[in-house]
């Protein structure tokens, strides 16, 4: 039997789409960290703002993105159950100086801060509860050392 080539072109496209699918779900809304050498800032004149007494989660959303209000929800929720921690949410369109200086790429992205506004970690797309009080705990202990 003879498969033609258009035959094998579809069943690479399928393939690489499976694949690329399965990567965007694995990366997505994951928290990753930032070396002690690459720190950035932000400060509380920037985001408008106090910033939180031990942390604070800093989303970045836009106008008619789904998954930015599923993330307000979300960091809402945790901002709830942790003393001292603050939730503050900026319109990217509105802060487009902010969103270069951190190389903010879509909506929503969460950056986690200690309580002197450094980014200590930070995840694109809608993060679950557990991994934001993982990324919490990882600011408020970095101030405690």
């Amino acid at each position: 039997m003879i498969v033609s080539l258009g035959v094998w072109v579809l069943v690479g496209a399928v393939a690489a789409g499976v694949v690329l699918s399965v990567l965007k779900a694995w990366v997505d809304g994951r928290f990753r960290g930032k070396s002690e050498d690459d720190v950035e800032r932000v400060t509380a004149a920037e985001v408008g703002g106090e910033l939180g007494e031990r942390a604070t989660l800093l989303q970045f959303s836009s106008a008619f993105c789904a998954p930015c209000r599923a993330t307000r929800r979300t960091l809402a929720e945790v901002e709830s159950m942790v003393d001292g921690v603050r939730h503050v949410e900026l319109d990217a369109e509105s802060h487009l100086e902010l969103v270069r200086r951190l190389d903010i790429l879509r909506t929503p992205t969460t950056l986690v801060l200690d309580s002197t506004g450094a980014v200590v970690k930070r995840a694109s797309g809608a993060p679950r509860k557990p991994d934001v009080i993982a990324a919490l705990a990882t600011a408020i202990d970095r101030q405690a050392s």
